[in-house]
């Protein structure tokens, strides 16, 4: 009896990991994926004072995000190559059309409202950026030469600078952070990074003088003394530390924050959700959250050294830079490493247009994992 129920359960596993497969789907990314959004939707039950608004909402959101996954994980990966241009220029355009027309909100213009629904342009770019690099990298010599390089870093500074316009400090970074990952994946020699970082640093003073707004130079200089002026600027990050601190090794539990549930930790649901779940969770399950992300990043690597063309291995290890970049950005902003940008814990957060953007890019991650073209003996 025993013999068969162990048979039966395994007919079904197999039979799920065949319908998978048939969907493109990789399954341990999707298992790292899934992970995720559980601990998405109990941190904001938690956040949320058990009503489930914020839950259906979001679920709203996943199911729109996975549905985009799984198509873009059907498309070969070739048509993401062939249309990389098209879709580029397309967010180029938008971007523009948000200078022009976009929609004001809290001092930044960074929406486009067609009238049945408003979206961020630049959350399109983060992904058609590197898809613009790689393309045109990948039609070329690697290791690139100063030509190319100077070619795709145009590329990457035509977007970042119409994001910095609008103005978003964080997004423009991302993006930037975004196009130079498919560089560097490329192969630049040592000589050109140190260069560009000592070009970079003597740049830094001129941007702080001259097109660093107020706000801007108020979020550096509060990382670096936020009890200056603790009910004002610092109040954020000195209300996340509290609130990492209070959780200890153990953590106070699930739906065991005060910070949170009385109102001293602004944006406990978006932004500073991490804090939240420090809180609850302690040290130890910060590290397994660590765990998780560090899983997905290494799955991803795994599947850009494992892709078949220059395209797929540059834009692979990109989405997953991309990737890592978000998660790194947002816990250190929370934890105070690093100035407040306003970048959500990837996939954990109450949010809909980064969800959406992740989500394409681990289904294009799919597409390049399980579109392997037969390969001649």
């Amino acid at each position: 009896m025993k013999v068969e129920l162990r048979a039966e359960q395994f007919k079904e596993h197999t039979l799920i990991g065949c319908l998978l497969r048939k969907l493109h789907i990789d399954i341990p990314l999707l298992a790292g994926l899934l992970i995720l959004l559980l601990l998405s939707f109990m941190m904001l039950y938690s956040t949320g004072n058990k009503e489930t608004t914020l839950l259906i909402r979001q679920a709203a959101r996943m199911g729109i995000a996975g549905i985009l996954m799984i198509v873009l994980a059907h498309i070969d990966p070739r048509q993401f190559q062939r249309f990389s241009i098209l879709l580029y220029s397309i967010g180029v355009v938008l971007l523009l059309a948000v200078l022009l027309v976009g929609d004001v909100g809290k001092g930044a213009q960074r929406w486009l409202d067609l009238g049945f629904f408003r979206f961020q342009p630049s959350e399109m770019i983060k992904i058609t950026t590197p898809m613009m690099i790689a393309w045109y990298l990948s039609g070329h010599e690697i290791p690139p030469n100063w030509r190319h390089i100077l070619v795709a870093t145009g590329f990457i500074l035509i977007p970042t600078f119409l994001i910095v316009r609008q103005p978003d400090l964080g997004t423009s970074l991302l993006v930037a952070s975004s196009g130079a990952s498919v560089l560097y994946f490329a192969g630049l020699s040592w000589r050109f990074l140190i260069g560009t970082t000592l070009g970079l640093a003597a740049f830094a003073p001129v941007y702080w003088n001259f097109y660093m707004r107020e706000y801007q130079k108020d979020r550096v200089l509060t990382l670096f003394n936020p009890e200056a002026d603790p009910m004002g600027k610092g109040y954020h990050i000195i209300q996340s530390k509290i609130a990492i601190g209070s959780g200890g090794v153990y953590g106070k539990g699930w739906q065991g924050n005060t910070q949170s549930q009385l109102d001293f930790l602004p944006e406990s649901s978006t932004d500073f959700i991490f804090a939240v779940f420090a809180e609850e969770f302690g040290l130890l399950g910060c590290l397994g959250l660590l765990l998780v992300y560090i899983f997905i990043i290494a799955r991803g690597f795994y599947i850009a050294v494992q892709a078949q063309d220059t395209y797929g291995r540059l834009l692979a290890g990109s989405l997953v830079c991309t990737f890592f970049v978000y998660a790194f950005v947002n816990i250190g902003m929370v934890i105070g490493i690093l100035p407040v940008v306003g970048i959500p814990l990837p996939l954990i957060s109450y949010g809909g247009t980064s969800m959406v953007t992740l989500f394409a890019g681990f289904g294009m991650l799919m597409s390049i994992h399980t579109h392997k073209k037969v390969l001649p003996g």
